[in-house]
């Protein structure tokens, strides 16, 4: 299976376009209906759209704007933020999300089995946030009942029916350092399904870095929308050539 590169938007509750350090500090980004317009045109693997602001505020999807942002995606969808019930992913999928991102409410097991029956296994991703790095990194999810170990915690989700982890590292965040590669190895040589890291990359030869690991595809908010030290907001994506190079790369 071809390794793929994922552009993650981080939306707010006013529907702007933003980048998170360790999950804090916020940097405006623009507006998502233009970053997806450059997206299309960039013809990218897939895009993750993640309301940051969803679970927190206690509130469901905002099911129409993702009904308007996905009238402008042409590539496939993912989406997260909120989902707490199989009803919102039903409704997010007349119009177009193929993929549903659980991430306080991936330590339910009812709604994963629920989703994963209704909608698919390769529908349902589960974003797993660690705190930490390599062997001392730990889950922080909302639930007391979910396992401290992430490697542990991977694998109960892969046997309740999800098709697809995010790893996501709340502590490299936004800190364009690079992926925590010992982590990604520890848990892509555990599971069958694919996994995604995500948090840290920062350019090109970090997403790399991350499929060269053991990643089925490398994610990213910064690598894909800063360019430079200064970190100067600019849309950007490899092209075809430069796809090709990473691939065999990753593979090396």
């Amino acid at each position: 299976m071809r390794k793929r590169l994922i552009p993650v938007l981080l939306v707010d509750e006013k529907h702007r376009l933003v980048k998170t350090v360790e999950f804090g500090e916020r940097t405006y980004i623009g507006d998502p209906f233009n970053v997806v317009r450059l997206f299309n045109e960039k013809e990218v693997d897939e895009i993750c759209i993640l309301d940051i602001d969803a679970a927190r505020k206690g509130r469901g999807p905002d099911i129409g704007f993702m009904r308007e942002l996905a009238t402008e995606c042409f590539m496939p969808l993912a989406y997260g933020g909120g989902i707490s019930r199989l009803q919102e992913c039903e409704d997010l999928n007349r119009f177009g999300v193929e993929k549903f991102v659980l991430g306080r409410r991936s330590g339910d097991p009812q709604l994963l089995k629920a989703i994963a029956a209704d909608m698919g296994s390769q529908a349902l991703v589960a974003c797993v946030d660690v705190k930490g790095r390599g062997s001392a990194a730990r889950c922080v999810q909302q639930n007391s009942d979910v396992p401290q170990d992430p490697v542990e915690f991977c694998l109960r989700l892969q046997d309740l029916g999800v098709g697809e982890i995010i790893l996501q590292s709340i502590t490299l965040d936004g800190r364009r350092s690079g992926y925590d590669l010992e982590l990604i190895k520890s848990v892509t040589s555990r599971l069958s399904v694919p996994v995604v890291a995500l948090g840290g990359a920062g350019n090109y030869d970090h997403l790399t870095e991350g499929l060269r690991a053991g990643a089925s595809a490398a994610a990213s908010g910064s690598a894909f929308t800063f360019v430079g030290r200064l970190r100067a907001v600019l849309v950007n994506y490899p092209d075809s050539e430069m796809l090709q190079g990473m691939e065999r790369d990753a593979h090396a």
